[in-house]
């Protein structure tokens, strides 16, 4: 029931995304959208992604009250760095996120993407490090306030989606690990 249930989703969100791209509501952009979305569920299916944990809705609402809230300050400050006539001094920071799951990794990877004057370089997942370009490094607060702000995004991710007594590992990952 469930796999029917993000199938139908899936779709309906890809024929919702296909009448934005159209601009207008109609029978026409409905019905191409759904073939689209056929075509794209059917002939190039995504690979399985284990979901391991639960959703938290209140841990998830303040996750999502909070990323707003810093995407709309790191805005202000990258503007702010725009006119100001001195180059921004940056630099790679790595950052270790303690999440379980390689969904929720893909989640803290996007949202410090989203976030302006960052840049997720790359990713280690084994070791669950990221290396993050942040703009505006000068000082020791900045480079501090990075890492509390990782430490925050950890913190509500874990809350949101990986807390100890929900956590089930997938039937793919027992399988895999050794220990």
């Amino acid at each position: 029931m469930r796999t029917l249930t993000l199938r139908v989703w899936m779709l309906c969100w890809l024929i919702l995304v296909w009448i934005l791209l159209w601009g207008n509501i109609s029978a026409a952009n409905i019905l191409s959208g759904l073939a689209i979305a056929l075509v794209i569920t059917l002939w190039l299916p995504l690979p399985p992604v284990p979901v391991e944990g639960r959703v938290h809705l209140l841990s998830l609402s303040r996750l999502i009250v909070t990323v707003a809230f810093w995407l709309l300050v790191s805005s202000v400050q990258v503007a702010a760095l725009a006119l100001r006539p001195a180059p921004p001094l940056s630099a790679v920071l790595r950052a270790h996120l303690h999440v379980k799951s390689d969904l929720v990794l893909a989640l803290a990877v996007n949202i410090l993407n989203l976030t302006p004057g960052n840049i997720v370089l790359e990713i280690d997942q084994t070791r669950r490090m990221i290396y993050v370009h942040v703009l505006d490094v000068g000082s020791d607060r900045a480079v501090d306030q990075f890492h509390r702000q990782v430490d925050k995004l950890e913190k509500l991710l874990v809350a949101s989606f990986e807390r100890d007594p929900d956590w089930r590992p997938s039937a793919e990952k027992e399988e895999t690990d050794p220990a």
